[in-house]
């Protein structure tokens, strides 16, 4: 792994963020510097620091003094944690940004396969597009993680299981991403519109907006668990609890929901914005409103 070299043909930015995980984020870094880098290739790593208390940043320093350690305040998360990563990064006009979550251990080979990937795709689609790497439970190699393709014109998504030949998706999870250089200047960085869920699949449904696909690359390129389903969906604690977890960060934002409905929605917009929040209120009227949506959308589809 080298730092900044000029001399080699590709360059990569492999942009993090991570917040009191020390050992996590420390496995991470190591598997990646263990990473087989092509010849041509060289890399250099953004780590956003966001107000950890467990000496994160510093053990950083110490055992990778070529990682640039940015410092944040705590209350970044994954979307405001990697733009700041993204936006230093930006400054270098990299050929290629690689979105990568600090709990997943990369393959030695997964650089090299989503770069190879990458020059596929540019082949076959004549302009560049995303390379989406697919992740697996280190214990019972289940997927976890990785490209999905979108049911209908609904915010149903479901994972696709990678294949020994890239395969074409709608957009993503986040976890290791190969954003080259000419998506990132026209769709430009994660919308600040979301601060921890929801900015990676919005970010893939907008490049494929302007133009540019995502794939999946062969194979699988890391292990990483999958996080447990978000405490305000579920039915075995109480009301206002789940109404207290949906307002957290890591919750469902209204605002942020309201804005990626528009977005990626027709004019059935608000059967979709409402969903979630009757699912936690109100059982019996949400199933009312999929009713609804079903006979709406059978009428007038």
């Amino acid at each position: 792994m080298t730092s900044k070299m000029s001399v080699q043909n590709s360059t990569v930015a492999v942009l993090m963020t991570c917040h009191n995980r020390r050992e996590t984020t420390l496995c991470c870094l190591e598997s990646l510097y263990q990473a087989q880098i092509p010849e041509d290739t060289a890399t250099t790593v953004y780590l956003v620091d966001d107000g950890s208390t467990d000496g994160t940043g510093d053990a950083v320093r110490e055992r990778y003094p070529d990682v640039n350690v940015l410092n944040g305040d705590g209350n970044l998360y994954w979307c405001g944690g990697t733009r700041m990563a993204w936006s230093e990064a930006m400054k270098q006009d990299y050929e290629y940004y690689l979105w990568l979550n600090d709990d997943t251990h990369i393959c030695e080979n997964a650089l090299r396969n989503m770069i190879d990937t990458a020059e596929v795709i540019r082949k076959i689609d004549g302009r560049e597009g995303i390379v989406v790497g697919s992740t697996s439970n280190p214990e019972t190699g289940k997927q976890t993680y990785g490209g999905v393709r979108r049911i209908g014109n609904m915010l149903g998504f479901e994972l696709i299981e990678p294949q020994e030949k890239p395969l074409r998706c709608d957009t993503m999870n986040g976890n290791c991403v190969l954003i080259p250089r000419a998506v990132a200047r026209v769709t430009g960085n994660l919308s600040d519109a979301f601060t921890h869920a929801i900015g990676d699949m919005d970010y893939g449904l907008r490049a494929g907006k302007d133009g540019f696909s995502c794939w999946i690359a062969p194979g699988y390129v890391g292990k990483c668990r999958r996080n447990q389903p978000p405490e305000w969906s579920n039915p075995a604690i109480g009301l206002m609890q789940r109404l207290g977890f949906m307002r957290t960060e890591k919750g469902i934002s209204p605002r942020e929901w309201y804005v990626f409905c528009r977005r990626h929605t027709g004019y059935l917009w608000f059967f979709y914005f409402v969903k979630p929040f009757l699912k936690v209120t109100s059982p019996s009227a949400y199933r009312k409103l999929k009713d609804i949506k079903k006979r709406f959308g059978n009428e007038n589809g």
